[in-house]
Formats: structure tokens, C-alpha cells, sequence
């Protein structure tokens, strides 16, 4: 059946679902013909709390990881049969079941497509969102993945958000910040020379002052670069305001500190080619 359920899965037409099913309609929602049912239905099972106490604690974790194999192989006109499932693993109480999700959710956007991505995986990402660092960390890390995945309207509202990052349950978790680092230089690619400036290049400043080096180094990077796709824009306006910024918070600093870290954004704005030298001179 492999044939069919890939030509499903890339089958752009979604199904939609009613969500006031009654009870007979609720079982029949469950039912589909790729796998035998009765080996989906224990798989739909491992959600059940009774089997957490009875076959292994950590069983819903387990479900939880499989579950994009699972979508992949019912395909996307079957998610039906999995939404309820996945709703429910999405506001387990136990953080590692809520990471794995978070972690794999890119994932499961490809294999459904935008028009159930934008439905039933959106406000689950939103909610990851506002999580636990620990989950907080499987939806940075494929942030770009799962944003590219969305229509630019929707894209744009998580402009606003990207800030929220800088702040962390955790102060000393300088990998969650260097991790937003890495993203951003991948996002620049998604937003427009305004959306840039407007909304990146603040968090792109606050990183190139961070307290530890590591995320200094890779902010080095995300400012080069984002002078790059300004420049090649060609909104001039904004390249040189950058430039002006730049000259003003790091180059006059009061502090060392910032003095040096306008001294390697130079260095890497000229090893990578980011502006034509007249330019840079």
C-alpha cells in the first residue's frame, strides 16, 4: 500500500473534519483501510493513562515519537484518525512527551501540508511556544523549518514573538540564545529588508553584547549577513542606518568590550564579501 499512501500524502486536497462528532461518529472517524485497524487501535491506546501504570511509564512518550512515522504511513487525507491523539500528547503533563512533539513538529507540517499545518499544528506550535525551555528548545531549533512551511501573513505574526526568545527560565542556558543566534541568520531569508530591520536587527544587537562568547561569535555572523541581505535589497536607507547603529552602540562604546565587538563584525562584513569595500571604506 505504499504507493497509495505516498500518492495521498502528496495529494494537496485536505479533508476537513467535524469537530462535533457523536459517539458512533467518533469511532468511525478513527477508521481507515492503509493498516489493519486493530493495530491502529492499539497504537491510539498508548495514550490511555491506565497503560502509563500498567505497561510502562514512559509509554506515551514513546507514542509521541512515533507519530510522524505513523501520520506518514496513514498519509494526510487519514489525519483524522491521529488529531485527537496528538492533541492529547500536545498537553501532557509530563515535559519530556511535550518535547518530543516540539522537536518533531517540522516534521509532521510536511507530511500534512499547509492547510492542516495552519489548522491543527499552529496553535499547538503556539503553545510550545510559551512552554518549558525544554520543550521550548525542540521548536528553536527548527524554527526556520517550521516557519518557511507557512504562508507569509501567518509567518509575519511570529515576528513579534522572536523576541521572547531572549528570555529563558534559565539565564545561565547560554545554548538557548546561541541556538536563536543560528535560526535567525536562516530566517533572513523569510522576511523582507523592513521586517528585517524592524523587528531582527534589535535581537541581533542584544546578542552581539551577550555575556558569553560562543553566542557573541555566531551573532558576529547573523549581523554580517544581515547587512549582506540588506545591501542586496537594494533599500539603501536601511543598510546604512545599520551601519550608522553599528558605529554608534559598538564602535564608541564606552566599554572595551563593545569596541572589540565592532572590530570582528568588521572582520567578518569584510571576509564575507557583505558590502563592496567602497562601501565598507
Amino acid at each position: 500500500n505504499m504507493d497509495s499512501t505516498l500518492h495521498y500524502i502528496h495529494n494537496d486536497s485536505d479533508l476537513s473534519t467535524n469537530s462535533s462528532f457523536s459517539p458512533e461518529e467518533e469511532r468511525k472517524s478513527k477508521v481507515q483501510d492503509v493498516v489493519p485497524q486493530a493495530l491502529l487501535d492499539q497504537y491510539l491506546s498508548m495514550t490511555d493513562p491506565s497503560r502509563a501504570q500498567t505497561v510502562d511509564t514512559e509509554i506515551a512518550k514513546h507514542c509521541a515519537y512515533s507519530l510522524p512515522g505513523v501520520a506518514l504511513t496513514l498519509g494526510r487525507q487519514n489525519w483524522h484518525c491521529l488529531k485527537d491523539t496528538y492533541e492529547t500528547l500536545a498537553s501532557d503533563m509530563q515535559w519530556k512527551v511535550r518535547r518530543t512533539l516540539a522537536f518533531s513538529i517540522h516534521e509532521l507540517a510536511v507530511i500534512l501540508g499547509d492547510q492542516l499545518t495552519a489548522g491543527d499544528l499552529v496553535p499547538v506550535f503556539n503553545g510550545f511556544l510559551k512552554d518549558l525551555d525544554e520543550v521550548r528548545i525542540g521548536v528553536l531549533k527548527h524554527l526556520h523549518d517550521f516557519l518557511k512551511l507557512l504562508h507569509l501573513d501567518k509567518r509575519r505574526e511570529y515576528l513579534y514573538q522572536l523576541q521572547e526568545f531572549l528570555v529563558t527560565d534559565n539565564s545561565r542556558n547560554w545554548r538557548f540564545r546561541a541556538e536563536l543566534a543560528e535560526q535567525l541568520i536562516l530566517l533572513l531569508d523569510l522576511y523582507s529588508a523592513r521586517d528585517i530591520y524592524d523587528y531582527l536587527r534589535p535581537i541581533a544587537f542584544s546578542l552581539c553584547a551577550d555575556k558569553v562568547s560562543s553566542v557573541r561569535w555566531i551573532s558576529y555572523k547573523l549581523v554580517s549577513e544581515m547587512v549582506k541581505k540588506l545591501y542586496m535589497a537594494s533599500t539603501s536607507a536601511f543598510v546604512v542606518d545599520l551601519l550608522n547603529e553599528l558605529v554608534e552602540k559598538f564602535c564608541r562604546c564606552h566599554k572595551w568590550s563593545g569596541r572589540q565587538t565592532f572590530v570582528f563584525i568588521c572582520q567578518t562584513i569584510s571576509e564575507d564579501d557583505c558590502l563592496p569595500m567602497d562601501q565598507f571604506a
